[in-house]
């Protein structure tokens, strides 16, 4: 019951696009398909079949948290990335106005102009 739930509150919480787009294409054959549907149709004996049975409802949950966690990873090497451009730009900058200007401390360094 309380996985029902919870798969209805996160049902609640899909936008649109998730309710009507299918969120993976399977990867199972036609005939794989057939099996696992008869597979989950029966009625398992032991417990802890019982058990994932029971939590088979969230799976399209755990691909959608997959799939955000993938695109957080995948953002947060992009935010790197962009932060390491950010210092080679910055360093440029300092370079390109030290050459422009003659403050009394840069007259005795070398000029990169």
């Amino acid at each position: 019951q309380r996985v029902l739930r919870l798969a209805e509150m996160c049902r609640r919480l899909e936008t649109e696009e998730e309710k009507v787009l299918p969120f993976y294409p399977s990867s199972l054959a036609e005939g794989e398909q057939r099996d696992a549907r008869r597979v989950l149709e029966e009625t398992p004996a032991e417990p802890l079949a019982q058990a994932v049975r029971d939590y088979a409802g969230l799976e399209c949950f755990w691909q959608r948290f997959n799939k955000a966690k993938l695109e957080e990873q995948a953002l947060e090497r992009e935010r790197a990335a962009l932060s390491r451009r950010n210092g080679r730009l910055q360093q440029l900058l300092w370079q390109y106005l030290a050459g422009i200007s003659t403050p009394r401390e840069m007259l005795g360094q070398p000029n990169p102009l």
